[in-house]
């Protein structure tokens, strides 16, 4: 799913006051960290992810990463910060058309 200019700034302003949800160390995008944002995922549709120290190249690589092994949708990559979202099987947080 792809996600409109105007959902994207609505999840910004709900992920704003969310606090880190997952924190990928220094190894890397493991079997282990991508089951935890799944997990997450399943409880709280939008999550904020904190990405390890690397280039701006290197991050926005391991969040394209993340977005699809879990199918989500990236919302907002900042710095080391990455917001991604995925629709629940009964959605919490109505997006506005």
């Amino acid at each position: 799913m792809a996600l409109s200019g105007k959902q994207k700034h609505f999840l910004r302003g709900l992920a704003h006051h969310c606090k880190v949800s997952v924190t990928v160390g220094a190894a890397g995008l493991t079997s282990n960290v991508l089951q935890e944002i799944d997990t997450a995922l399943q409880h709280h549709e939008l999550l904020k992810v904190k990405l390890p120290v690397s280039s701006r190249d290197e991050r926005r690589s391991m969040a394209t990463q993340i977005c699809n092994r879990t199918r989500t949708d990236l919302v907002q990559l900042i710095g080391r910060m990455c917001v991604i979202y995925r629709a629940g099987e009964e959605p919490v947080i109505k997006l506005p058309q």
